[in-house]
């Protein structure tokens, strides 16, 4: 009799048990049953074409400072800003007044020492005439050519002065040492141009090419030499053309090509100048302008997930990991600082063959929630046929 309760109470326990997990698993399949449908995409590596980005200024081929070389009055300004001009173009007149006169005067002070050399010159040859006659010493024939070489030396001081006084009045004119842009003009009529002015008189930019300045960091420059074992000069012959973002994020239509880099490092920015040509045939470019230099940088058989699969916590970048319960786990993950605008790079918290959801983060998804995941390509050929089908 005990026996026989013992097995009813074993079946019992059986029963019990047997039902609960019943109801446990038909619990799961209905939380499943009401799980959201969400996008997943499995992980796994590929390649992508990225870009490193530089802030950079741009300059003109040749900016040069156009500065008066003589003081004086501003008298006529004879082009505007923005203005395209020709190498020796008229730019700017100097008040010529007291220049005319000082070339005036030099010319007279020449005059008048040509005189005195024609004088002193036939002195000289009478009295030399007279000494070879013995009619006068040595002495006199000699103070004779003495006078005359003196005066050859005041008519050589007076031309001099006369071609410096002549210099001074071309000073007056200013003219474009290249063809270029004019810049900005800060003195117009009536204001006092010097040499020792702190601002030049306007400056001429050959924008016909533009050079790209922007820095590499020490790191930059370790990477770019593979720690040295290559010469930076190959390098730099071996960089692909460069592309240049405008001020409105726009692709400047020219590729660039990276020139020169400075062998300098600079000890306050820890920075070396690289500079990159661009040809500026259609005047778009400037110089002053700023843009951004983009280097191409193809990356291989790396972790590639698109940006909306992540969100971000306390300057932390996370994405949800699907476990197998379809249970969403929130996952830390480092990224390359490189990326082209859609996708990241990811260096670590993530391996080939995790599942991760591609829509809803940041808005639908929660740490712990159950979804049920429908892959990204079947996701994407569903939408593509239903589009097609109303479409017909």
């Amino acid at each position: 009799m005990q026996a026989t309760a013992v097995i009813v109470t074993a079946s019992a326990a059986m029963i019990i048990t047997s039902c609960s997990k019943t109801d446990s698993n038909a619990q799961q399949q209905q939380a499943q049953a009401q799980a959201m449908p969400i996008v997943t995409e499995t992980v796994s590596t590929g390649h992508i074409d990225l870009n490193n980005v530089y802030p950079a200024t741009i300059k003109g081929k040749t900016d040069i400072e156009i500065r008066p070389q003589v003081s004086g009055f501003i008298t006529k300004v004879h082009v505007d800003e923005g203005q395209r001009v020709h190498k020796g173009q008229l730019l700017f007149t100097i008040d010529q007044v007291q220049y005319q006169a000082a070339v005036d005067q030099a010319q007279a002070a020449v005059n008048s020492a040509e005189t005195a050399v024609q004088t002193a010159q036939l002195t000289a040859d009478s009295k030399q005439h007279l000494f070879d006659r013995n009619i006068i010493s040595e002495y006199e024939n000699q103070l004779a050519k003495n006078t005359l070489a003196q005066a050859k030396a005041q008519l050589a001081t007076a031309q001099a002065a006369l071609v410096s006084a002549k210099k001074n009045l071309t000073y007056t004119e200013v003219t474009a040492p290249s063809d270029g842009v004019i810049g900005a003009i800060p003195n117009r009529e009536g204001s006092l141009a010097s040499p020792s002015m702190m601002q030049p008189l306007t400056t001429v930019s050959d924008n016909s090419e533009v050079y790209a300045y922007f820095s590499l960091n020490e790191k930059d420059m370790l990477k770019l030499t593979n720690n040295g074992e290559f010469s930076l000069a190959q390098r730099i012959n071996e960089m692909p053309l460069v592309d240049l973002r405008l001020a409105d994020g726009t692709i400047y239509p020219t590729k660039g090509k990276v020139a020169t880099v400075s062998g300098v490092i600079d000890n306050t920015t820890g920075t070396s100048t690289v500079r990159a040509l661009f040809n500026n045939s259609n005047g778009l470019l400037r110089s002053g302008s700023t843009g951004q230099i983009m280097i191409p940088a193809t990356q291989d058989e790396v972790i590639i997930i698109p940006q909306k699969a992540t969100f971000e916590q306390q300057d932390q970048r996370f994405v949800f990991i699907v476990d197998e319960n379809n249970t969403l786990v929130p996952t830390h993950i480092t990224v390359a600082p490189e990326n082209d605008g859609k996708n990241f790079v990811v260096t670590s918290g993530l391996s080939v063959g995790d599942r991760i959801p591609v829509e809803g983060v940041g808005s639908k998804l929660r740490p712990g929630m159950q979804i049920q995941p429908v892959d990204a390509a079947t996701a994407a050929a569903q939408a593509a046929a239903m589009q097609q089908a109303q479409q017909q």
